[in-house]
Formats: structure tokens, C-alpha cells, sequence
């Protein structure tokens, strides 16, 4: 430790301390020997800000940025529902198409069956 240089001691006033030392009284210890509860909050990381800080820095005004992180989530969630309505009425649709053949071909006596064979046949081709 040697090859150090002596620390800097700054300005020794007439008393014998230092001008930079710190004066502040010490903080005051507790005497209870209940232990210290630590509460701790984990919090999720903030969402990623670069489209905004690259909107800022385009000229774009604040609210322009707050309307895009309030909408932006919003428009999500919006076509979310959407898709899974469709999704449904989707299945419905299948559904009902379904049980609409399956009558059809149990009412309909031969010709019902003869144009289901048709249709099929018609369908194979086309592949």
C-alpha cells in the first residue's frame, strides 16, 4: 500500500477537524430489541417506453402519448373481444350447419341420401 498517494485531508481549521467533514449528529439508535420489520413491494417492470420516447422526440405533443398508451391497450383488448365473438358465432355456425346435414339426411328419405353422395362426389373431384 505503499505505492498510494497520502489522501487528500482538505482545509484543518483552528479546533483540529476538517472543512469537509461531515457535523451532523448520529442518527439515534433504537434500544427495543423487537426485530425491524422490512416490508418489501415487488413491483412488475415498467412496460417498454421506447415508441413513446421515439414519439417525444419526434415533436409529438404529451397528450398525443398519453392518448397512445391509454388507447393502446384499450384498441387490444377491444379486438380481442372481437375475435373471440367471431370465434364463437364461428363454432355456432359449424355447429348448426352440422345438425342442418344430419336432418336433412335422416328426413330425406333416397333422395336425401343420393344428394349427399352427389355433393360428395363433387367435392373430391374439385381436389
Amino acid at each position: 500500500m505503499s505505492n498510494l498517494p497520502e489522501p487528500v485531508r482538505g482545509v484543518q481549521l483552528p479546533d483540529g477537524t476538517y472543512a469537509y467533514a461531515d457535523h451532523l449528529p448520529t442518527p439515534v439508535q433504537p434500544t427495543a430489541t423487537v426485530p425491524q420489520v422490512i416490508h418489501q413491494h415487488i413491483h412488475q417492470a415498467p412496460p417498454d417506453r421506447t415508441i413513446q420516447r421515439i414519439a417525444l422526440g419526434a415533436g409529438i405533443g404529451a397528450g398525443t402519448v398519453a392518448a397512445g398508451v391509454y388507447f393502446g391497450p384499450l384498441l387490444v383488448g377491444a379486438l380481442t373481444a372481437i375475435a373471440a365473438n367471431l370465434a364463437l358465432l364461428a363454432f355456432l355456425a359449424a355447429v348448426l350447419a352440422w345438425g342442418v346435414v344430419s336432418v336433412v339426411r335422416s328426413v330425406g328419405g333416397t333422395d336425401g341420401k343420393a344428394a349427399a353422395k352427389t355433393l360428395a362426389r363433387t367435392r373430391k373431384r374439385r381436389r
